[in-house]
């Protein structure tokens, strides 16, 4: 069996996986939840409920705040104690809506999941659904990219005049060492998400549709290949196991063969790539009437791991029995990043609570050797030494022209080096910088 990949870089960290086989668990509704309304690339969205109102679940407490942004809802019913600042995993503010129930709004919650997998579409009403209405209702059930860059849904399928997709590719790789969200996903849920496929190629006016999965995880692609094997158009691609499979320009390489050119979004190649949780949230969208209230995530902690699905807005340290580590990282290793506390909401982009503390503390830094295993690694084929040095004597002139905006921070830099150089930390910090440059320029030029 071919296996697809990338051709340029990669590496091969220890999988860890340690949660895959677990079944999903369900954490129990949260009696209070702190909801940012920030929990998606783009604007915030804009409160629309005051402190003292009453809502129930599944009401939109915060409407997006422009056409890249997405609505926010409360996966409780209770009474908006404030609109106040929360914090990130990383210490950063962000308005946010909390929220507390009662008693009865806890038997009311009791009563509406007991009723939560009751299709509200079903047969005639699906087929009478086109692109546009599709494209509403994932815009008005808060459905964002969840494999952790959370780009709203609803604007990847709405690409820009002149371009066009041709097909939709289900990022499925969970390639990040220690996760197994999206393999438990699978294997527990594959035909709503190859109904949630279907939605996506139907929204996306395509008939052509693949759904990638690493072979590490030989259950997953089994239940999905069964379940995906009625629908026209629909096929499942075995994947090499190689970091960052997931990458989405590096996806497209492997499953199409195209190059995303530089500094064109990926629909330059005729692609809509979606992450498989994203797939299975536009099932329950449009299926199930049921906005984005829930996510799954895995929680790893070097010696055993769970795969929860969880409230948005639930205090991440409850997840953990109390237990705050030395280092905590939100996501997994490779991409994740150090959270400050745990006393923070969950929010749509976290995919995993990572407390195995070999992933605690780096190597010392030694000095540069030349060898250049930075530069093999990357997947972007970047001078990841050289974007670092610039960086870290501020050239920006210089770190813009030597491509860094091509950079998708993957870490595969900073994990080849065998001098335990903080390459892709220099890298990120230029990258911002750039951005920020490039962003200013652009708009003094409209001025």
């Amino acid at each position: 069996m071919k296996l697809h990949t990338f051709k340029i870089g990669g590496v091969h960290p220890a999988e860890n996986k340690i949660a895959a086989g677990k079944p999903i668990e369900n954490v129990p509704l949260p009696e209070e939840v702190v909801l940012p309304v920030s929990q998606h690339i783009g604007a915030p969205a804009n409160p629309i409920v005051k402190k003292g109102d009453k809502v129930k679940r599944g009401d939109c407490v915060a409407e997006a705040g422009g056409f890249v942004s997405a609505p926010v809802h409360t996966p409780i019913s209770g009474t908006v104690t404030k609109i106040d600042i929360a914090r990130t995993p990383q210490g950063m503010p962000v308005q946010a809506i909390y929220i507390k129930s009662d008693e009865a709004d806890r038997e009311a919650d009791a009563q509406a999941l007991a009723k939560r997998d009751t299709p509200v579409r079903t047969g005639n009403d699906l087929a009478t659904l086109d692109a546009k209405a599709i494209i509403d209702i994932i815009k008005n059930a808060g459905i964002v990219g969840l494999g952790g860059a959370t780009f709203p849904t609803h604007v990847k399928l709405s690409p820009p005049p002149g371009s066009k997709a041709e097909v939709v590719i289900i990022n499925a790789a969970e390639c990040e060492p220690c996760l197994s969200c999206d393999d438990m996903l699978m294997r527990e849920n594959p035909r709503e998400i190859v109904k949630g496929v279907e939605l996506l190629m139907r929204a996306a006016g395509v008939n052509r549709g693949v759904i990638a999965i690493e072979n590490n995880k030989p259950e997953a692609i089994a239940a999905i290949t069964e379940a995906a094997s009625s629908v026209a158009g629909l096929e499942v691609m075995p994947m090499k196991v190689k970091y960052p499979q997931g990458g989405e320009k590096q996806l497209i390489e492997a499953v199409i063969g195209k190059e995303v050119p530089s500094g064109a979004l990926p629909i330059a190649t005729g692609a809509i790539v979606q992450n498989v949780a994203t797939a299975y949230a536009v099932y329950r969208a449009v299926v199930l009437g049921e906005p984005l209230m829930d996510r799954v995530l895995t929680l790893h902690d070097g010696e055993t791991g769970r795969n929860l699905r969880v409230p948005l807005g639930t205090i991440l340290a409850t997840l953990t029995d109390g237990r705050e580590p030395e280092k905590i990282i939100i996501g997994g290793p490779m991409m994740g990043r150090t959270a400050s506390t745990l006393q923070t909401p969950m929010i749509k982009g976290t995919s995993g609570i990572l407390l195995d503390q070999r992933y605690a503390h780096r190597r010392p830094v030694e000095n540069c050797i030349r060898c250049g295993k930075c530069a093999e690694a990357c997947p972007m084929g970047l001078e990841p030494f050289l974007l670092a040095t610039l960086s870290r004597l501020k050239e920006w002139e210089e770190v813009e022209a030597n491509k860094i905006a091509n950079c998708i921070e993957c870490g595969s830099c900073s994990y080849a080096c065998p001098a335990s150089r903080p390459v892709v930390d220099y890298v990120r910090l230029g990258k911002q910088t750039v951005m920020g440059i490039m962003r200013a320029r652009a708009a003094a030029a409209k001025k």
